[in-house]
């Protein structure tokens, strides 16, 4: 594995957020969501997440994730990410979201 610097580190906006609308993505090759996320003061900001063998529309609605915001937009199928959810793969090769163990403001950065 390559050693990066602090400074490297630093540049990755890992912030955390909470989801406030979740949608179906049909139009996604493998099953996925559409999530509407608030970072507080970075806005309001959609990505799509392959989530939905462990978790339902219902129970991701007010669940803070975290999320990597500074990459640039990425086009997926008919829709534009605007930020990458972040998790884990499970023994099964499903995700896992990396999320906060207590309420946090929503735009905190992961130290």
């Amino acid at each position: 594995m390559e050693q990066i610097h602090w400074t490297d580190f630093e540049k990755v906006a890992l912030r955390v957020g909470t989801v406030i609308e979740v949608v179906d993505f049909p139009e996604a090759r493998k099953p996925a969501y559409q999530l509407k996320v608030d970072f507080g003061k970075f806005g309001i900001k959609w990505s799509s997440a392959q989530i939905t063998k462990h978790y339902t529309k219902e129970e991701l609605i007010g669940r803070q994730i975290l999320g990597v915001i500074n990459f640039p937009e990425k086009q997926i199928a008919n829709f534009k990410s605007q930020f990458l959810v972040t998790g884990f793969a499970d023994v099964d090769g499903e995700i896992v979201l990396a999320s906060v163990e207590r309420p946090v403001p929503n735009g905190s950065v992961l130290i």
